[in-house]
């Protein structure tokens, strides 16, 4: 397993996580850069929310993870949401990603959450299989949205 470092996202590293947002997205989820840019701005900004990291091998930036912060009746109280994890082509499966998921669940238990959330792709098998070894469950049921 390659060393993994995790870097808390700032102002100046912006640019360089939607870089990595676009290539997450692509073709899957429609990006607008201006948008994405207010959103992480917000997130840093606005810690109690939640926070993002660069995720690092290397030397180098491997990827990133976004984790927010909700609250459910059905988690007993507030919960990560593992918002985005992206993980560059030239680190996968090295063991990067499970390394990132590991530290998702320590910041939960640090900051008292009680569960950790994901959302991933029907057609993504290979996240998939990372999540379920990880000890995430799915579930039978369906996550919607309504853009407001």
């Amino acid at each position: 397993m390659v060393d993994v470092a995790f870097l808390p996202l700032t102002a100046a590293g912006v640019d360089r996580a939607l870089e990595m947002m676009a290539r997450l997205y692509a073709g899957a989820i429609p990006y607008d850069e201006a948008h994405a840019r207010q959103a992480i701005q917000w997130l840093i900004d606005n810690d109690a929310c939640g926070a993002a990291w660069f995720i690092q091998s290397g030397g180098q930036i491997a990827g990133y993870l976004v984790l927010t912060i909700g609250y459910s009746l059905e988690f007993h109280g507030r919960y990560g949401l593992l918002d985005e994890l992206y993980v560059e082509e030239a680190f996968r499966g090295q063991g990067v990603g499970a390394q990132a998921l590991a530290f998702a669940v320590e910041v939960c238990r640090l900051r008292g959450l009680q569960a950790l959330r994901l959302e991933v792709g029907r057609d993504n098998p290979r996240a998939q299989a990372l999540y379920a070894r990880s000890g995430f469950h799915a579930h039978d049921r369906d996550l919607m949205t309504r853009w407001l």
